[in-house]
């Protein structure tokens, strides 16, 4: 009995050292939420249908270039819709040869023959996939751009329907720069100028729609950027018509970093992976002599003039500053939105009222924990003892878990650690009243101990399991606080089963081991 006691005794006296090794420091070890700390709330769209649109030119490109191969030319590729495309120029035979490309190369495309072309249509499901790894992929992206910056234990998440993120930032002390980090979406594209031909740009639309006799080809469309001065100041605006097909983006990029141009002016040099290499490679050299606009995010930043076949390297000069050249490239390399996005809602929690909720949250639980105590020691006296000490170790248990995975405690987590004390109470409750039941019943005290937790071990674990199974539904579907909540009731939920029942059996078995106790104060 006493070395069954002993092991017993030295397993809890283990998990109470393990749980003060794994909270200590608890400022570091545990990390303060939104509503706690400050900081900001965003919530994002994505607009997937950029994402269509950069898979269908991908996929269009992919096909011309495989009908070239087989000796089809004279080809007009053009997309027509965000998930359809047509080619004509092709004959009747060739037609009929464009269509079995297509079945063997783009099998996520339908294909049917109109108007003296062929139409290329991307399936449903393939365009879901799309616009679901958008949103992946943005997920991805920004989590790697607010990891680059250092803010401790973002939430960035996406919502169930609708194509959107929710962001949470806490502690966010320069919130200007966070904003300007999330909304550059970095969709860059390598696009070629048609007109003009050396790629300066022009003063207005209409210079480039009377160029083409008022009406643009279809396979074009205009883009706009900055015009400067020998300063580098923006004194206007310059006018671009670049072709629509989207042969090599910020998905093919493989580095990114500041550096200075020819008369030391802050750009970003870029690298990119073998395959965008190759394509790059084949873009420059097929339009020697043609501007280069490189775009982001819909905007020309530069359009030199392609003067050789370029491979693997190229500058970004947009008359960025020191800091802006920085923070492109931190963008650039933590990979480019495959998508742009947009701002729904951006709120900002001040310290201050983080302050106050975490006083408040503070008082609420110390007057509820003594109430809880008070009642405890007044309706089962002694015993009450046993269940106090059983409650004390299940919080320090649960704020051991949370500083074991670097948890982080918000408004509804202090809900969820009162929820925990409520639920380990409710299992004492149980067993006392099993224990009372035993002794009314004319058993022995350790008979009545013994029988009391044997039958009352089945309604603990059954309250416990079928709360812990909503706790982990909360974490699936949850976003944000909601998932605070649910792990701070999962921990504690597992520790409640261990002291409830493990712990408090063993005070109960101390007492009995060391004195004859005839009656049972409880």
């Amino acid at each position: 009995m006493k070395r069954n006691l002993l092991w017993r005794g030295l397993l809890i006296l283990a998990s109470i050292l393990i749980s003060v090794a794994f909270l200590y420091p608890p400022q570091k070890k545990i990390n303060l939420g939104l509503d706690l700390q400050g900081g900001m709330h965003l919530v994002l769209q994505v607009h997937t249908e950029d994402a269509l649109r950069a898979e269908t030119d991908s996929d269009m490109a992919r096909l011309v270039d495989q009908a070239k191969e087989q000796s089809i030319t004279g080809l007009s590729a053009r997309r027509t819709g965000d998930t359809t495309f047509v080619v004509s120029g092709a004959s009747s035979e060739a037609q009929g040869t464009l269509i079995d490309i297509g079945e063997k190369y783009l099998p996520r495309w339908g294909s049917s023959r109109q108007d003296g072309g062929v139409v290329f249509s991307m399936n449903q499901q393939a365009a879901n996939e799309v616009r679901n790894g958008a949103v992946t992929q943005a997920v991805q992206t920004i989590t790697n751009r607010i990891d680059a910056f250092g803010v401790a234990e973002p939430v960035i998440q996406p919502t169930a329907t609708g194509h959107r993120i929710v962001v949470e930032l806490p502690g966010v002390d320069d919130q200007e720069r966070v904003r300007r980090l999330i909304k550059n979406t970095a969709f860059l594209e390598f696009r070629i100028v048609k007109f003009p031909q050396g790629g300066g740009g022009v003063p207005s639309r209409e210079a480039i729609l009377a160029n083409y006799g008022g009406q643009l080809p279809d396979d074009l469309e205009i883009l706009e950027g900055d015009q400067r001065d020998q300063d580098n100041q923006v004194v206007g605006k310059m006018y671009y018509a670049v072709e629509k097909r989207r042969t090599v983006t910020g998905r093919d990029l493989s580095n990114a970093t500041p550096s200075r141009g020819d008369v030391g002016q802050p750009i970003v040099s870029f690298t990119l992976k073998p395959a965008g290499a190759a394509a790059f490679g084949e873009l420059t050299g097929q339009n020697v002599g043609s501007g280069l606009a490189i775009v982001l995010d819909g905007r020309v930043m530069t359009a030199p003039v392609v003067r050789s076949r370029i491979s693997d390297r190229g500058q970004i000069e947009g008359g960025f500053d020191q800091q802006e050249a920085q923070d492109l490239s931190m963008v650039l390399r933590s990979g480019a939105l495959p998508a742009g996005i947009t701002y729904l809602e951006e709120r900002t929690v001040g310290p201050a009222l983080g302050r106050d909720s975490i006083e408040d949250g503070l008082r609420a639980g110390i007057l509820g924990t003594s109430l809880v105590f008070l009642a405890l020691l007044v309706y089962y006296r002694l015993s009450g003892i046993n269940a106090i000490a059983a409650l004390v170790l299940n919080v320090l248990i649960l704020l051991g878990g949370m500083g074991l995975i670097h948890s982080t405690l918000t408004l509804p987590g202090i809900a969820g650690i009162i929820l925990t004390i409520g639920m380990a109470v409710d299992a004492n409750v149980l067993v006392f009243e099993r224990i009372r039941e035993e002794m009314r019943a004319g058993r022995t005290v350790r008979s009545s101990i013994d029988l009391g937790f044997d039958r009352a071990f089945t309604s603990i674990l059954d309250t416990h399991a079928t709360t812990l199974i909503s706790a982990l539904f909360l974490y699936q579907f949850g976003t944000g606080p909601i998932r605070g909540f649910a792990v701070t009731l999962t921990i504690g939920l597992i520790a409640s089963i261990f002291t409830a029942v493990f712990v408090s059996r063993w005070l109960f078995d101390l007492v009995l081991s060391r004195r004859q106790v005839q009656r049972l104060s409880i």
